[in-house]
């Protein structure tokens, strides 16, 4: 008789994402027609711009642009993203070294995973943070080392406890502002900061920066720092600023060595995008301001929806929050988060996420996403209130 077949230990550490289980759930109760208005999710509803779209469809229509792709991209789209990191953040990157395409940030953050750690070296990732931080550290069998972000510090690192970790043995660090879930902004003094402590102990600071133009005047990037392409990685996306989340186009900027290094293990995994999709997102990326103050406004009217429904549950924020969702505290006598999340799920048929999926340090609040209609958040702020959820 054969021995029982196993899978190897990597997958017994991790479990299932959290919103492809709570998805399936939601799917299966809207099959029973029971409407579920969805703001959990952070995937953006609207369009890209019409320009995209055109730009798409006739690249598709050619013949000879569905072939296999370059490992590191069209030479247009690796210009592309070095003159919008010019034009809004202020950044210089050579396009031919660095800067790499990535079919999504969050292949980018496996393919840095595996570029940067053994088994048991040491990573820190942030709690509250996102989830994949951890998933992928546990896949590539690194230790794991979280950092806490608290209401009291501001959600951002406390580096007097940093430096009691042993960070030696430390080779890497997650940091991601505008802050998911919490939607703290960026600010130079905690970039400097980071640069500095990355410096200091010989640890890539790795700054996932999808949220930089949502809510957000100012976009900001670690790169701006003088001196930090020499130990930090920044990955960005067009999945939330050009509302292309489907289309996994992303990439990552560094120093030509980190660029190479990552290169090599994404050229083992993936494959080069689809040329269409390419030449698609070079036109996204030429976008001027007005389509930014367009997407903004849109969220802007949502954002006051988010924060009605929060203040009807009785939670707490921060109104100087940036990127696509609210981050609230739940009231002292809610039991939890989840508990929160529950109710308006099952009494409400309204599906927000709770906060303890981002770690423990979220265990007392929720996160409202703005990736839903104004009609649609006002009509989930009425089925709170009637199934009497809200402290009104």
């Amino acid at each position: 008789m054969k021995s029982e077949i196993k899978p190897a230990d990597r997958v017994s550490s991790v479990k299932e994402y959290y919103f492809s289980r709570k998805l399936r759930e939601v799917a299966e109760m809207n099959a029973k027609g029971m409407d579920i208005i969805s703001l959990g999710i952070g995937g953006p509803d609207r369009m890209p711009s019409s320009e995209v779209i055109t730009t798409l469809a006739a690249e598709a229509a050619k013949e000879g642009n569905h072939s296999y792709q370059p490992y590191v991209g069209l030479p247009a789209l690796r210009q592309a993203f070095a003159e919008w990191y010019k034009k809004w953040y202020g950044v210089d990157l050579n396009p031919d070294t660095e800067i790499q395409p990535l079919i999504g940030s969050k292949e980018g953050i496996l393919h840095i995973s595996l570029a940067f750690l053994n088994p048991g070296d040491g990573v820190l990732v942030p709690n509250p943070g996102y989830p994949t931080y951890t998933s992928v550290s546990n896949l590539v069998q690194a230790e794991i080392f979280t950092y806490d972000l608290t209401e009291n510090n501001g959600w951002k690192p406390d580096f007097d406890k940093l430096e009691t970790l042993p960070l030696d043995k430390i080779k890497l660090m997650w940091v991601n502002y505008p802050h998911m879930p919490t939607g703290t902004p960026a600010d130079k003094e905690l970039y400097a900061k980071l640069i500095d402590f990355g410096k200091k102990h010989n640890i890539v600071i790795a700054h996932d920066n999808p949220y930089s133009f949502i809510l957000n005047p100012n976009p900001e990037s670690i790169l701006s720092v003088p001196g930090a392409k020499d130990i930090a990685i920044e990955l960005n996306s067009l999945s939330k600023s050009h509302n292309m989340a489907g289309w996994r186009v992303a990439m990552l900027a560094s120093n030509p060595q980190f660029v190479n290094w990552i290169l090599k293990v994404k050229s083992n995994i993936d494959s080069g995008m689809f040329k269409p999709v390419m030449l698609a997102a070079v036109k996204a990326l030429q976008s001027g301001k007005e389509w930014y103050d367009e997407l903004n406004e849109v969220y802007s009217e949502r954002r006051k929806v988010a924060e009605e429904i929060a203040t009807a549950l009785g939670c707490t924020f921060d109104s100087n929050q940036k990127g696509l969702f609210l981050w609230a505290k739940v009231p002292d006598d809610c039991q939890s988060g989840e508990k929160l999340a529950d109710d308006a799920l099952y009494k409400a048929r309204v599906f927000i996420t709770p906060g303890f999926i981002f770690g423990s340090n979220g265990e007392r609040y929720i996160r409202i996403s703005l990736c839903a209609n104004k009609e649609n958040m006002l009509r989930a702020l009425g089925r709170l209130k009637d199934a009497e959820i809200t402290k009104e």
